[in-house]
This record gives structure tokens, C-alpha cells and sequence, in this order.
């Protein structure tokens, strides 16, 4: 499961390293250094920087805005590639696809996270609860086998459900809507609430309740 999951956050690096460089060669056909447009769209030349180096992605509300300055279109930018007329409706349902197929992937990688961390929870109440209802039948060198098995079991589901719930999809910053998997001691040690947990954004550096994302074709769906 831990390398499915790293041939998906690879395919999604090299989406970003492809989309970057598709940035800048539309920039410098513009004849726009980094600076010129960043100071369009209102940010730091270090953030274009970012994009075209493949190490960040423009925030949702700044894509028409990079794309009317480049003259090209979201389709494009996502594609990370010119699009023609003819391909322009292929490529969408194509980016459409792709994010559907995403999202119904991890979907189906977090059933058996899901699964494995009820299977250890329910383990563990049961070998406790047979420790503590025969109690006076059970020898005590028994009891503590029972017990330590029983913080085994539940430990190591645990863990594998974490690894999948933090691995699989990514989380969105509210702040800055970066889309990032975040370390095993930040997600760990964020306090967690349904779908959402508090976890400090890589790129814009806030802390807020970052939302569970699945799919990072589209920004804004579950």
C-alpha cells in the first residue's frame, strides 16, 4: 500500500513539475520576466518561482488571473500544455476523468484502513473485557499476556490506520488552499475533528483546520 502510495504522489509531483514548466515557457513567450508577472497578479516573485520550479501550485483564486495574463486557459494550465480547439473538450473530460478516478482510488485504499483500525479496536475491548469478566478464572501471568497482546493489537491498527488516513489524499489549507500530506508528527500531534485537522500549511506556514481532500484535480471537492 506505501508504494501505490508513493506512485500517486509521484504522478502528482511530476503533474506540477509539468504545469510549471508549461508556466514559464508561457511567460517567457510573453516576454514577462518573473518579477513583471508577479507584480500583476499581486504576489512575491518567489511564489511564480515556486510554480515553475514544480514545487507549488497556483491558489485557486489566482488561475483565471494567470491565465488571462498568459492567454491561456485553465484547461491549458491544467493540461500543462496548449490545447487546440478540437482538443480543448477531449482534454477537459480527460482532467475530469483523471480526478474522478483519483478520488474513487483513494476511496477504495481508505476502506481497508478504515477496516483494519475497527477490527483492532473491537480486538482490543474484547481481550479486555475477557480479562475483566473472568477475572478470578484467569492466572495473572495469563491476564498480563492478554493485556499486552491486546495493546499490540490495538497499537498496530492504529498506526496503519493513520499512515493510510494521512497518506492517502492530501489536506487543504484554508488560508492558501495548498493541497500537501503532511508529516506523521504533525498529523499525529494535530487534533482532529471529523474530516478536518489542525495542521500548519507548508507554504504559507498558517495553522489552521485543514480539510481531507481525495482528489487534487479538483480544489474544493471531498
Amino acid at each position: 500500500m506505501q508504494v501505490c502510495n508513493n506512485l500517486v504522489r509521484k504522478e502528482a509531483d511530476m503533474d506540477q513539475i509539468s504545469i510549471g514548466r508549461f508556466i514559464a515557457a508561457e511567460r517567457k513567450r510573453k516576454g514577462c520576466t518573473q518579477k513583471q508577472l508577479a507584480e500583476k497578479l499581486n504576489i512575491s516573485d518567489k511564489t511564480v518561482s515556486k510554480w515553475e520550479c514544480g514545487k507549488g501550485f497556483p491558489e485557486v483564486s489566482l488561475l483565471l488571473p494567470l491565465c488571462k495574463e498568459l492567454d491561456i486557459t485553465v484547461n491549458e494550465l491544467l493540461s500543462g500544455a496548449r490545447v487546440s480547439e478540437e482538443e480543448y473538450q477531449k482534454k477537459a473530460e480527460e482532467n475530469m476523468v483523471n480526478m474522478i478516478k483519483e478520488r474513487e482510488e483513494n476511496k477504495k485504499k481508505l476502506i481497508p484502513t478504515i477496516i483494519t483500525g475497527l477490527i483492532a479496536t473491537i480486538s482490543f475491548i474484547t481481550l479486555i473485557m475477557v480479562v475483566a469478566v473472568y477475572t478470578e478464572v484467569i492466572a495473572v501471568p495469563v491476564k498480563i499476556l492478554l493485556i499486552v497482546i491486546a495493546c499490540v493489537i490495538f497499537g498496530c491498527g492504529l498506526m496503519v490506520a493513520m499512515e493510510g488516513e494521512r497518506t492517502i489524499g492530501y489536506y487543504k489549507c484554508r488560508h492558501c488552499n495548498e493541497l500537501f500530506v503532511p508529516t506523521f508528527g504533525a498529523y499525529t500531534m494535530g487534533m482532529h475533528m471529523i474530516s478536518t485537522r489542525y495542521l500548519k500549511c507548508p507554504k504559507c506556514g498558517t495553522k489552521t483546520w485543514c480539510k481531507k481532500v481525495l482528489a487534487k484535480g479538483n480544489r474544493n471537492m471531498m
